[in-house]
C-alpha cells in the first residue's frame, strides 16, 4: 500500500456537456450518443483511509444505501486485484448536486478508482481502469479518460479536444432529475449521426486540434443538448431556471439535467450573476478545464 499518497484530499471534478445529441439505442436498452465532455474546476472531495481489515466502509450517510453507492461499488470492483488484508474507509465532501447533471456520482467513483488504484498498489493501467469504470456507468470513464473530449457510443469512445476554458456560472434548481425517467421519455427519437468527416470539418478531433487550435469550434454553441427540452417540460423548475439565464446569453443545461450552466467573461460576472440568482437555486462559478486535476496519476 502506497504511503505517498496518504492523507490527501482528492479532487472529483465536475463536467459539463458542451452539447449531447442522441443518435441511436442499442438491443441492451443503452442509448448511443455524440457528446462532448469539459471538467469544471469545482466537484467533490474525497478521502481515504486505508486498512489493513480487508473491509470496505464509508463514513459519510447521503440518504442512499452502501448498495447503490458508487464509491462503495468502485472499491470493491478493485477489491479481487488487491492483497486480501487492503481496505479502505471512503470519506466524501459532497458539493455537487445529486442527480444534476454534473457527474457527481460517476466522478465520484472514478477518484475512488484511481486514488485505491495508487493506495492499493494495484498498478493497473488506464485501459483497464476505463474497462472496470464503464461497469459502473456510462459517465465514469471519461473521468479516468482525463481529458476534455468528443465522446460517442454510450460515451464511452473517446477523441480528446481543447475547447475554450471559459468561466461559467453553474445554477441548479434544488430538483433531482431522474436520468432513467428522461431517457425513456417517449418524446425522445434520435437524431441523425454526425459523420467523423463532419466532425474533423468542423474542428472536433483531436487531429484537426493539433493543427487547428485556434479554429476550435467546440464550445457552449455548438449543437444542441437534446434532452433539454424534455427536462423543461417535466420539471418547470428547470425551465425556470433557463428563463431567468437567458436574459444574460444563451444557457445550456447539462447532461440529463437539472444543472444549466451559462458562459461568462469573467470569474468576477459569473460570481455577479451568482448573487442574483432566484432563491430557489443553489450554484457556483467555476472555469472549464480541458484536464482532468489527476491527470497523469495513471498510465
Amino acid at each position: 500500500m502506497d504511503s505517498e499518497y496518504s492523507n490527501l484530499i482528492w479532487p472529483a471534478p465536475a463536467k459539463i456537456n458542451l452539447f449531447l445529441h442522441v443518435v441511436g439505442r442499442r438491443d441492451d436498452g443503452y442509448h448511443e450518443l455524440q457528446t462532448a465532455f469539459q471538467f469544471l474546476n469545482f466537484g467533490d472531495e474525497l478521502t481515504f483511509a486505508v486498512n489493513h481489515s480487508g473491509d470496505i466502509s464509508r463514513s459519510y450517510d447521503f440518504g442512499f444505501s452502501e448498495e447503490s453507492d458508487l464509491c462503495i461499488r468502485a472499491a470493491k470492483k478493485l477489491k479481487p486485484y488487491a492483497a486480501v488484508e487492503a481496505g479502505v474507509t471512503i470519506g466524501l465532501h459532497k458539493r455537487l448536486p445529486m442527480g444534476g447533471g454534473l457527474g457527481g456520482g460517476s466522478s465520484d467513483a472514478a477518484t475512488v478508482l484511481i486514488a485505491l488504484n495508487l493506495l492499493w498498489n494495484l498498478q493497473l493501467s488506464k485501459e483497464k481502469l476505463e474497462e472496470i469504470a464503464l461497469d459502473l456507468g456510462a459517465d465514469v470513464p471519461v473521468f479516468i479518460h482525463g481529458q476534455a473530449a468528443w465522446a460517442e457510443g454510450i460515451g464511452e469512445v473517446f477523441s480528446p479536444i481543447s475547447p475554450p476554458e471559459t468561466w461559467f456560472i453553474v445554477l441548479n434548481p434544488s430538483v433531482e432529475v431522474s436520468t432513467a425517467e428522461i431517457f425513456s421519455n417517449k418524446r425522445l427519437t434520435p437524431r441523425p449521426k454526425m459523420k467523423r468527416i463532419r466532425a474533423l470539418e468542423k474542428g472536433i478531433g483531436s487531429d484537426w486540434n493539433e493543427k487547428h487550435q485556434s479554429d476550435l469550434v467546440i464550445d457552449s454553441t455548438f449543437g444542441v443538448n437534446q434532452l433539454e427540452e424534455i427536462v423543461r417540460a417535466e420539471y418547470p423548475e428547470v425551465n425556470d431556471l433557463l428563463e431567468w439565464l437567458s436574459q444574460f446569453g444563451q444557457p445550456r443545461m447539462s447532461g440529463s439535467g437539472g444543472s444549466v450552466f451559462l458562459p461568462v467573461g469573467s470569474q468576477e460576472a459569473g460570481l455577479t450573476l451568482l448573487a442574483k440568482r432566484p432563491s430557489n437555486s443553489v450554484g457556483f462559478v467555476a472555469k472549464g478545464e480541458n484536464f482532468h486535476p489527476l491527470f497523469g496519476k495513471v498510465e
